[in-house]
């Protein structure tokens, strides 16, 4: 079982962003500390406030799955319930 590739985007709803950008330093931080975490990035469009270009690593399924769970559990997860989300996830080969 190879690595997965998170890539994509979120639109975050217009009351939501305050937060967003309140939180996302700290969902960054704990997202990269997690095992299985091999790249993580997000950032928000010089040209649309409300996008922000998702981009994330990890070494297997497991660690994917697991990092999905705590997000979910978490503070960023509960903001976040609200943006609309449009990501591609790939299986990286070895």
């Amino acid at each position: 079982m190879g690595a997965l590739r998170l890539s994509g985007h979120i639109v975050v709803p217009p009351e939501d962003l305050d937060a967003v950008l309140a939180e996302l330093p700290i969902h960054i931080q704990l997202t990269r500390e997690e095992p299985g975490c091999r790249a993580f990035s997000v950032r928000q469009s010089p040209t649309d406030s409300r996008r922000f270009d998702v981009a994330e690593e990890f070494v297997d399924r497991e660690a994917f799955e697991m990092h999905q769970r705590r997000v979910r559990a978490s503070r960023w997860g509960d903001i976040t319930r609200n943006v609309t989300r449009h990501y591609e996830i790939t299986e990286l080969a070895g």
